[in-house]
């Protein structure tokens, strides 16, 4: 890592947010999968925390939150089998929060899908607003409504959009398939929430997003994490791209940008950046070397 140049790490980076496994890149940029997996840690851990200071004060009229699930290592089923199996292998579950308006994802975060989660969720998108009281739709799990109560004190327009599904199709043919959504019903539970804006449209377009952009979440295949510190640092960088540096076909700009984050369209290079930069020094040795990026 220390002996790549930034315009290496740029190309690294930029085959990673367009979807392309690791293997795929190593083999692409000449490069071992040591390398890559470096190179993803390493930046994802400086989005992580780009986004923790800077993405803040967040002025949301309407968010709407969602989980996508995918798993590391192995399905849960077959975590108790598996004999060299990692802490966090098994169902993986990625909380997001989008602004409908801007299209900004507020925050992400990736672990279980349990009310100690949700409730750091909740507490996470809390912190990073500011405003007016919102308008927040959610899913029908149960788990949301102790986490708005515990975070949010019900001082919130909140509502659940709750689908109903039928049977899942029978055989072969409809293995792989969802099942059937035959219905939705609008509940409000606190507050005066709008409900011809009661929705999850944008935050379940932002599911396809990632699957498309992270070749992890594709499914049926085995380009899923090994480690969930992984997983997590290609999310974390996911979202940076999506925010910073992705513009948006509607919008025409970037979501941050819309959400008043930033006054330009960040570049690939932006992001690489933000790992300090090796600086040579005696016999060899490295030191980092911090990198300001204006924002």
């Amino acid at each position: 890592m220390n002996s790549l140049s930034i315009e290496k790490r740029t190309q690294l980076i930029s085959l990673l947010v367009e979807g392309m496994s690791m293997r795929a890149v190593s083999r692409v940029a000449d490069v071992s999968i040591n390398t890559v997996t470096k190179v993803l840690c390493e930046t994802g851990r400086a989005c992580a925390d780009y986004h923790d200071v800077h993405v803040r004060g967040v002025k949301a009229k309407r968010i709407e939150c969602d989980e996508i699930w995918t798993f590391c290592y192995a399905k849960q089923k077959n975590v108790a089998k598996a004999t060299t199996a990692p802490e966090g292998a098994g169902d993986t579950w990625t909380w997001t929060a989008i602004d409908a308006d801007s299209k900004l994802i507020i925050s992400y975060l990736v672990g279980e899908r349990d009310v100690e989660y949700a409730t750091e969720f909740m507490q996470d998108v809390k912190d990073r607003i500011t405003g007016v009281t919102v308008q927040l739709t959610t899913d029908g799990l149960k788990a949301y409504l102790i986490a708005v109560d515990k975070t949010f004190r019900w001082n919130v327009n909140y509502a659940q959009l709750v689908k109903a599904y039928g049977n899942a199709p029978d055989g072969s043919k409809g293995r792989y398939s969802p099942a059937e959504c035959t219905g939705s019903k609008k509940i409000t539970i606190t507050g005066k929430p709008d409900h011809d804006k009661v929705s999850t449209s944008f935050v379940e377009r932002q599911n396809l997003t990632m699957r498309m952009h992270m070749r992890r979440f594709t499914r049926l295949t085995n380009a899923f994490s090994k480690k969930v510190e992984n997983h997590a640092n290609a999310v974390a960088l996911h979202f940076m791209f999506y925010n910073f540096a992705k513009i948006h076909k509607t919008l025409r700009v970037t979501p941050a940008m819309e959400a008043g984050l930033s006054d330009h369209v960040w570049s690939i290079k932006d992001i690489a950046a933000l790992v300090p930069e090796p600086v040579a020094t005696k016999r060899g040795a490295y030191k980092p070397r911090q990198t300001l990026i204006s924002n």
